[in-house]
């Protein structure tokens, strides 16, 4: 299958990042995940042509392309960030790339939550009747205390996180797979 992995932020370094790298690479011999990054997306505003901005089109190109969307949120102020709230109404006004598309939420934070009210909050976000995401169910991946998790080489080091990490994203081959039928 193909994917389409969105790093929730703009940050120059994020945990989120490498763990959106890591997945991609743990998966590579079953599925392409093309890792996408929002930093260079002008704000959203209801004002402007979508058909005038050419980063939005290609990134709404892509995830229309593909099979369902893994997107990497940190936690900011028990949110999301704003730059993926923005990225989010791009590519729901006027274009409506996430209508039925699968989503596999998954995060990582400095704290032990891993950014838990995040997810809830995109969760909430990507269900509305804007944006009607299929956000995969009964899953979630946080990754906690993020300084300690990677090793030098960016990749996952506990192994219970990593088969942790292959359960739910093999439920979520599984979910994608029923819309493809």
């Amino acid at each position: 299958m193909n994917f389409v992995a969105i790093e929730g932020t703009n940050a120059d370094f994020s945990y989120n990042r490498f763990l959106l790298h890591y997945i991609r690479n743990h998966f590579v011999s079953k599925h392409v995940i093309e890792v996408c990054e929002i930093a260079n997306l002008p704000v959203f505003n209801a004002d402007l042509d979508v058909k005038k901005q050419p980063v939005v089109l290609e990134l709404a190109k892509r995830v229309e392309k593909s099979d369902g969307v893994i997107i990497a949120t940190p936690e900011y102020d028990h949110s999301i960030p704003a730059v993926l709230k923005s990225t989010i109404e791009w590519l729901s006004y006027q274009l409506n790339s996430f209508s039925k598309k699968p989503v596999f939420i998954i995060g990582a934070s400095y704290g032990p939550q891993g950014s838990a009210r995040a997810q809830l909050h995109l969760r909430q976000i990507l269900s509305s009747p804007d944006v009607m995401a299929n956000v995969l169910p009964g899953n979630e991946f946080l990754l906690g205390n993020v300084t300690q998790q990677f090793d030098d080489e960016q990749n996952l080091k506990d192994a219970a996180i990593i088969e942790k990490l292959e359960v739910s994203f093999n439920d979520f081959i599984t979910y994608t797979s029923t819309f493809k039928k």
